[in-house]
């Protein structure tokens, strides 16, 4: 092995001098505004405010939300899934880091020469053995040991583990977007579940007063001071009433279903409690300045990532037009007794510097380059069309924030007045004052403007939780060399 020393020392002194071929990575340009346009007093670069914390969802002070978020966490399988993908990714990252050394091997054989028959040979692992016979002969002995090792003159190793590095951190974002999706999947699958039960509960107390009304119709009807109409239109109102109930009962079903599926948990096996209020708070999502969603939005670090790990390639293949060059060195014993195998007379050792390179290829590797390349050119559009993309969910999501607020104000104050309305509308109609016609029109307009209220205070929520995923929710990304 003692010759080897001065291969190993020129490859080493070679490599140190040595560049990778192929682009050095430069992040693509994109333009980004300065503020976002849906927010009155957008922040300055010098004045952001802080982002959504870590656990963004405890801003909706909900203790069984949290608990069922913290289900998402350790049984989504989806989640599950992305968490392979990265374990898998950072394998990679080590075979590739694994192919700067050399590769060592041994054997050990014991051959029969001579004879009336030919020796056999069996291996087991790396280790060899061999020679069995008959006759007069005699047994050769060997235990060798060899390494092989490729010099990275060219860089196709260095981009190679370039590429598993950058392909490792796009699987990190990944992983964090499939978290965060998750998340607001089932934040808002909650939210909805809770604004079934208020608005079921606003059915119930809307059946009872519509089966009391019924009673008090049919009892005019009974003394003749009420057409029958009356009552065919109390009953109408009623059973509409009831079927509106009967339906948020099933998708109170579905949307309990649909978190157990979140949650990794059979839907046979899962219920949600039905609370007695709802008053979920609709939490204040501060945006920051746009330039921060380059870094903060999972979705983008990733893309960006990937354009990262495709430029890599581009070195890879590149490298493919210049010579392999690689160090194998052998060292062992050979003797004709087991005895003095290991004797210093019975040593032997080589070592070679093999070179080789593709003189004819047909443009094989000219394709495999522009391949590269071309790969290269569509993350790139990937990445700013995802960048683009979060600018468009963003601002949408602060313009939904905005006017929610303001149809929801406007709303509250016209069930209050539909409220008042059917009440002096009923007195009138006990008193005899109206037809049961305009009860009903009263009916059926406060009905719809409660039904209103719950919906659009449910659509602040979600739009809160979109907002937060559409800003990358409390991710942080890892620190990466650009």
């Amino acid at each position: 092995m003692k010759r080897i020393v001065p291969l190993l020392s020129i490859s080493a002194a070679a490599l140190l001098a040595a560049c990778a071929v192929g682009p050095n990575y430069r992040r693509p340009g994109i333009e980004t505004p300065t503020r976002f346009k849906n927010v009155a007093a957008s922040p300055s670069a010098a004045a952001a405010p802080a982002a959504a914390p870590d656990d963004w969802w405890t801003l909706f002070h909900d203790d069984e939300l949290n608990r069922l978020i913290g289900e998402v966490e350790v049984s989504n399988q989806n989640l599950a899934q992305a968490i392979a993908a990265y374990d898998q990714a950072e394998a990679a990252v080590r075979a590739a880091r694994a192919a700067f050394f050399p590769t060592v091997t041994a054997d050990a054989t014991a051959t029969r020469v001579g004879g009336g028959r030919s020796a056999s040979v069996a291996t087991v692992g790396s280790v060899g053995f061999s020679g069995s016979g008959s006759g007069s002969g005699s047994t050769l002995y060997q235990v060798t040991g060899s390494a092989s090792w490729e010099l990275d003159v060219w860089g196709r190793l260095r981009r190679s583990l370039e590429n598993a590095k950058e392909t490792a951190q796009a699987n990190a974002a990944d992983l964090a977007s499939a978290r965060l999706s998750a998340q607001s999947q089932l934040a808002t699958a909650y939210l909805q579940l809770r604004e079934a039960d208020a608005e079921r509960r606003l059915l119930t107390a809307t059946v009872d007063a519509y089966g009391r009304t019924l009673e008090i119709t049919r009892n005019r009807y009974r003394v003749g001071t009420a057409p029958k109409t009356d009552v065919l239109q109390a009953e109408t109102q009623l059973y509409n009433a009831q079927q509106q109930e009967a339906a948020l009962r099933l998708q109170r079903a579905q949307l309990e279903n649909a978190i157990a599926a979140l949650v990794g948990r059979p839907a046979s096996n899962f219920r949600l409690l039905e609370q007695e209020t709802w008053n979920i708070p609709v939490p204040d999502v501060p945006p920051g300045i746009p330039s921060t969603l380059l870094e903060r939005r999972p979705d983008i670090v990733a893309a960006e990532r990937n354009v990262a790990a495709a430029n890599a390639t581009i070195g890879v293949q590149e490298a493919a037009y210049f010579p392999s060059i690689t160090l194998t060195g052998t060292a062992g014993f050979l003797s004709t007794t087991l005895s003095n195998l290991f004797e210093s007379s019975s040593e032997s050792h080589q070592g070679a510097l093999g070179v080789s390179q593709t003189l004819l290829d047909f443009g094989a590797t000219r394709a495999h380059v522009a391949e590269a390349r071309a790969a290269y050119a569509q993350t790139v559009a990937s990445y700013r069309q995802t960048v683009i993309t979060a600018f468009e969910n963003v601002e949408s999501d602060l313009a939904a924030a905005d006017w929610d607020r303001k149809e929801y104000d406007f709303a509250k104050q016209a069930s209050d007045a539909a409220d008042e309305t059917e009440r002096l509308t009923l007195n009138e109609y006990k008193a005899g004052s109206v037809d049961y016609t305009t009860v009903v029109v009263a009916q059926t307009a406060a009905l719809s403007a409660r039904r209103t209220l719950a919906q659009l205070a449910l659509s602040r929520q979600t739009t809160a939780v979109s907002l937060v995923t559409a800003l990358g929710g409390g991710w942080k990304p890892a620190a990466a060399a650009h």
